[in-house]
């Protein structure tokens, strides 16, 4: 019956939770010794005691007390003061880099104003030629003839002036072409053009880098109104320099191998940039309106201005009025980015010089080392000297404490470990020379209280026998006995020998009962 009991399904639930506790043990402590339950219940408690021991500041010894606020005082204000000066070093390491950026977009963006410039002054000197007037404002072809030909000298003159420039062309009212540099561009009509359409409203006009739908080469096209003698507008002067110099200019300005320039114009549209698989990308969609004027009017050259979708630098650097800087997550690299960025005055154009942030986290992360390396090695230096304190302290006191203990459970102790820390002249010198003093003390009064003991104990007990010897002796069984044997003393020699026989049997009698009182008092 006993074995079907153990067998029984009761038996075997109780004893299920029990062995997956102990597979769970044996996957977590495979070490554990021997294989029985109650060896892993045992580490177990054992392990409760030290875990509940280390986060119970209560429990721990004087010695790791004494050692952990001495490193919090050391390494607490320590490491308050390394982060605080590490963060200060960080954001001015990280200012002068963004200042540096900055100056480099602005010396760039300078450089590129001042081309604008000299550029308008020549195509407003273009504009403003004799025979460029003369040949637009002849009335019939024998007076554009008589013109034709020192005007285009006039052209070409300009044209070869300067290795930038790509071609050099006049243009009607109706916005076909009349000269040119480039014969290929004659009769052409740019009527759609942007700049056609400002100029010729009298007003001078700088495109962006735009793609010419004759040539097909990007560059940036000057225009300024060509007005008659009277300030009758009869033609559009048109300068056009070659995009490739604009973007040489931009792409010679790199803080570093991983540091590059580029271009934006007022769209947010990139006209210059390194990876010309990125030209005439705009930085977020654009509007439907500016996306169909772009498309229509062949701005760029490309059927479909496609975006990089990067709001968070388009928000900062398009239309931007003022030199400033800023970090956003590049979808291109798929790396976080700095940059600094300043605005031409000219043209409502931004220029950015480009970062990797990973480069300027480099020494950034050198010396967060260095920090870090010092921080380590000055608790190092302080842990050692809170420990060798701290030893110093709770030795006298861990001796003093088993000092004690041996004087409490064995009447004694070692007073050579107690001579040692007596010598020394601090607190706890004098408090091993006090409790030193006070053992001594205890010691000679428990002795004389031992001696007091024992002679009141032995007072106590002759007292205590001369009372029970007293309370036998004046009972009436002794008093008759004591009468019969003064009889039996009277009686003469002449009795017989029964006669002492029963005497001596009386007085042993007595003897007997005088023994046993005596007996009963000790």
């Amino acid at each position: 019956m006993s074995k079907t009991t153990s067998n029984s399904p009761a038996s075997e639930k109780e004893s299920l939770p029990n062995q997956g506790i102990d597979n769970v043990l044996d996957a977590r402590f495979p070490i554990l010794p021997g294989s029985g339950w109650q060896n892993r219940q045992a580490f177990l408690k054992v392990l409760v005691k030290a875990k509940q021991s280390l986060f119970n500041p209560s429990a721990w010894s004087i010695r790791t007390k004494l050692s952990v606020a001495l490193l919090c005082v050391a390494l607490i204000p320590m490491s308050f003061t390394t982060y605080h000066n590490l963060q200060e070093s960080l954001k001015s390491a990280e200012d002068s880099e963004y200042r540096k950026l900055e100056l480099l977009a602005t010396s760039n963006a300078s450089r590129l104003d001042q081309l604008i410039i000299d550029i308008q002054r020549v195509a407003v000197q273009v504009s403003t030629d004799k025979d460029v007037v003369g040949f637009l404002s002849a009335t019939n072809p024998q007076k554009q003839t008589a013109f034709r030909s020192s005007m285009q000298r006039t052209l070409n003159n300009v044209f070869s002036s300067n290795p930038d420039y790509d071609v050099l062309y006049i243009i009607d009212t109706k916005g076909r072409c009349l000269a040119a540099t480039d014969p290929t561009f004659i009769t052409q009509n740019y009527a759609f053009r942007e700049y056609f359409r400002f100029s010729i409203q009298g007003r001078p006009y700088v495109s962006s880098i735009i793609v010419g739908t004759t040539s097909g080469r990007p560059g940036i096209y000057f225009s300024n109104p060509i007005r008659s003698e009277s300030g009758k507008i009869v033609g559009v002067g048109v300068l056009k320099i070659k995009g490739e110099d604009i973007w040489a200019i931009v792409n010679a300005l790199q803080a570093s191998s991983q540091s590059y320039a580029f271009l934006v114009d007022e769209r947010g549209v990139i006209i210059s940039h390194p990876d010309k698989s990125l030209l005439y990308h705009s930085l977020v969609r654009l509007p439907a309106n500016k996306q169909q004027q772009g498309e229509t009017d062949r701005l760029y050259g490309v059927k479909q201005i496609k975006s990089l979708e990067i709001p968070e630098l388009a928000d900062a650097i398009v239309g931007a009025k003022q030199t400033s800087h800023t970090s956003y997550h590049s979808p291109i690299e798929q790396t976080r980015q700095m940059i600094g960025f300043a605005p031409l005055q000219e043209q409502p154009w931004v220029l950015g010089v480009n970062k990797a942030h990973a480069q300027f986290d480099a020494p950034l992360n050198e010396l967060i080392w260095q920090n870090s390396y010092s921080l380590l090695a000055v608790g190092a230096i302080a842990t050692i000297i809170a420990l060798i304190l701290a030893q110093s302290i709770a030795k006298p006191i861990r001796a003093l404490t088993k000092a004690a203990q041996s004087l409490v459970e064995q009447d004694d102790f070692d007073t050579h470990q107690l001579a040692k820390v007596s010598d020394a002249n601090d607190d706890i010198g004098q408090l091993v020379r006090v409790f030193l003093q006070m053992a001594q003390e205890v010691k000679a009064r428990e002795q004389k209280l031992k001696q007091q003991v024992m002679e009141l104990n032995v007072e106590i007990d002759e007292a205590k026998k001369v009372r029970q010897v007293a309370d036998i002796t004046q009972t009436d069984y002794f008093q008759q006995l004591q009468q019969k044997a003064q009889k039996i003393k009277a009686r003469t020699s002449k009795d017989d020998e029964t006669e002492i026989d029963y005497f001596q049997q009386l007085h042993q009698k007595a003897q007997n009962l005088k023994g046993r009182v005596v007996k009963v008092a000790n």
